[in-house]
C-alpha cells in the first residue's frame, strides 16, 4: 500500500514538530529513506522524530560518523547520513546490513542521503522528500508510504 502526505514547513521548528507527530504513527521495524539537498532540513526532522518516540537524547547530524543510534525510546533509532559513501558495497563492508534487514532489525533505520547506496536500502517502508520552497526556511515534505509501518 501507498499512501502519501504532503505538509509545508514554515520552519525547523515546524518540521520538527510535524516529525514529533508523524513518529507516533510509525512502528518497528522500519526504514526511513530522507531525500533532500544539503540544508533541506532532513537532520531537524530526525531530531523531531526521535522526540516523537520519547527520548530525551541529543539528535545530531552522523555525517562524520555515518551512524547515530538513540535508544532510549520507544524503539532504537539508527541515525545514518551516507553522504560520504561513494557506493552500497562501502556501506556492506561497514556491516551495515543487518540495519536495512526488516529480519534482523529491531528498530527504526532513518537513512540521509540514501541516494549513495541504493542497492543497500532498496527495501525501505517509507521515502521523505525534502524541497526547499518560497524562501530560505520554507520547505515542502512529501511522505510516500509503501507498507505501514
Amino acid at each position: 500500500m501507498i499512501s502519501n502526505l504532503k505538509f509545508e514547513s514554515k520552519n525547523e521548528k515546524d518540521t520538527m514538530l510535524f516529525a514529533e507527530k508523524f513518529a507516533k504513527s510509525i512502528s518497528a521495524p522500519c526504514v526511513i529513506l530522507l531525500k533532500g539537498d544539503l540544508g533541506a532540513g532532513k537532520t531537524h526532522f530526525v531530531k523531531g522524530f526521535v522526540k516523537g518516540l520519547k527520548s530525551k537524547e541529543t539528535v545530531t547530524s552522523p555525517t562524520f560518523t555515518i551512524m547515530n543510534i538513540y535508544d532510549k525510546g520507544k524503539y532504537p533509532v539508527y541515525h545514518f547520513d551516507l553522504y560520504r559513501l561513494s557506493s552500497s558495497e562501502e556501506a556492506e563492508e561497514l556491516g551495515f546490513d543487518d540495519y536495512f534487514n526488516h529480519d534482523s532489525l529491531d528498530g527504526i533505520s532513518v537513512v540521509e542521503w540514501p541516494e549513495n547506496a541504493p542497492e543497500l536500502v532498496k527495501n525501505f517502508d517509507v521515502e521523505i522528500i525534502f524541497t526547499k520552497i518560497k524562501n530560505d526556511d520554507c520547505r515542502l515534505i512529501e511522505i510516500n508510504r509503501r507498507i505501514l509501518c
